[in-house]
């Protein structure tokens, strides 16, 4: 598995250690050190590798761009913020940060930190829909709605075993992975009150709905699965990549990331036909698609990439910080979650 950081969550689950032993140990530090250090020695000119604007999350903090062993330690031991998602609500970005229990709220326009509001244990996802924003709080099996404008509480909602990945589906519901369990949740957003609890594959990560189905990344199972938004029922499962884990759909096709084997298999929406597997990256974590472009956050190697979504070839690569895993697009700008450097890199 080379230089592969860790899967999401630290939820210490069956084979959580396998997935996340890189970052946790020298070897690994030391690798994504000598990686930070390679890229900031790059050359510049034509097809060199930029750098984002790092945003550090942790205040306390003079900066984050370089995280050091102890950084990371802290990190994965709850001395940090552990960003692992992110979400946009028309003007504010706003980051789950795990080992604080809280979510952090950035004002897109200038990156300025608008406020930090507790939620549940253990946040690890974020979405945003038009009756506020969820959150995915791993231990204590919650989801948490907040008010978009301010970030009061909504409302707090049981799902299933280890909540770590949501979806909208644009018809009034939100769907929950539950990663412990396989299952997922789905939820009136309106009320919260749960609508169903369905069977998935193993260790559910990232969602995604296209409208009328919802596709489910299954990490464990090298699988993903389309569900029927309006019942719950399974479509089809189909075989992708080593470590299936984050998905997107870009107005046609779904777009799934593998961990495990630094690809991204694209599939077509309509009956799952795969149309093309394409390598981007150690660790393909977090994937977007801007109306334009897909983004792909590489956790291995600190970087996010652009794709062209009609070939699936490379057009651009930007450097980030440590640990890269969610990404959203802002309608003028790409936001990175930075695991280990506990920050945001954007383009703006």
């Amino acid at each position: 598995m080379g230089a592969k950081r860790r899967a999401a969550g630290t939820d210490g689950v069956k084979g959580e250690a396998n997935m996340r032993r890189k970052l946790l140990t020298s070897k690994g530090l030391l690798i994504a050190l000598l990686l930070v250090a390679l890229a900031a020695s790059a050359p510049t000119g034509a097809g060199a590798q930029t750098t984002l604007r790092e945003i550090p999350l942790d205040t306390s903090s003079s900066s984050t761009t370089m995280a050091t062993a102890v950084d990371v330690a802290a990190a994965t031991t709850g001395g940090r913020g552990g960003p692992e998602s992110v979400a946009f609500d028309g003007t504010f970005v706003w980051v789950a940060r795990q080992f604080a229990d809280s979510v952090t709220r950035v004002r897109a326009s200038d990156g300025v930190i608008a406020g930090t509001v507790a939620v549940g244990q253990r946040p690890v996802a974020v979405r945003f829909d038009a009756s506020g924003v969820w959150v995915a709080n791993l231990v204590g099996n919650t989801v948490t709605k907040l008010r978009a404008s301010d970030g009061a509480v909504l409302g707090t909602f049981a799902v299933g075993a280890g909540p770590g990945g949501i979806a909208v589906d644009g018809g009034g519901g939100v769907w929950v992975a539950n990663r412990n369990d396989g299952t997922v949740t789905k939820l009136r957003a309106t009320n919260g009150s749960k609508l169903g609890t369905f069977a998935v594959g193993k260790r559910p990560l990232g969602m995604a709905s296209d409208g009328p189905n919802v596709w489910v990344a299954n990490n464990q199972s090298k699988t993903v699965m389309k569900l029927r938004a309006s019942d719950g029922v399974v479509l089809a499962t189909i075989p992708v990549g080593d470590g299936p884990f984050g998905v997107a759909f870009d107005g046609a096709n779904i777009w799934v990331t593998n961990f495990f084997d630094g690809t991204v298999t694209k599939l077509r929406a309509s009956d799952g036909l795969q149309l093309g597997v394409f390598p981007v990256g150690d660790g393909a974590a977090g994937v977007t698609y801007d109306g334009v472009s897909v983004w792909v956050a590489c956790n291995g190697t600190n970087t996010v990439v652009r794709l062209s979504p009609s070939t699936g070839a490379v057009l651009a690569t930007h450097r980030v910080a440590i640990g890269p895993f969610g990404v959203v697009w802002d309608g003028a700008a790409i936001w990175v979650a930075n695991f280990g450097s506990d920050s945001l890199s954007t383009s703006r």
